[in-house]
């Protein structure tokens, strides 16, 4: 038998991920995110001491009343864009802009003062505006 036959007896199915690796993954696993709300505030550009470029931003997005017992009437999503694609739409977002962004969550490890720090967030494999803000 193939290996890509085991592979799908298996339960797993081969894919490429946003660094254009392929890889093999379980498919009973899934780390998918799909949002549609608002920029919160323009978003910006970081060089990362590695030369790296990422733009992050936030996409506040209304809960569904109800649902969690909760008061709080938003989710506030940080995001990130790493992949020069992702980078290329983000750049051209702004403040109160309506947009959709797929990707997945990570946690992040960074040290900050110090000390070591992470933080979770979703990083976008693809995006786009659905609608200008007002102002803009």
């Amino acid at each position: 038998m193939s290996r890509s036959a085991e592979s799908r007896d298996a339960g797993t199915a081969t894919t490429g991920d946003p660094t254009g690796v392929t890889r093999e993954v379980d498919q009973e696993w899934a780390n998918q995110v799909q949002l549609r709300g608002r920029v919160s505030s323009d978003p910006e550009e970081r060089g990362l001491p590695s030369g790296d470029v990422v733009w992050t931003f936030r996409v506040v997005v209304p809960r569904v009343r109800g649902r969690s017992g909760s008061r709080q009437a938003v989710d506030t999503i940080e995001c990130t864009a790493w992949s020069a694609r992702a980078r290329r739409s983000v750049a051209a977002w702004r403040a109160g802009d309506v947009v959709e962004v797929s990707g997945s969550i990570r946690r992040r490890f960074f040290r900050a003062g110090g000390t070591a720090a992470s933080r979770v967030e979703v990083e976008m494999v693809s995006g786009r505006r659905v609608r200008r803000s007002a102002s803009s």
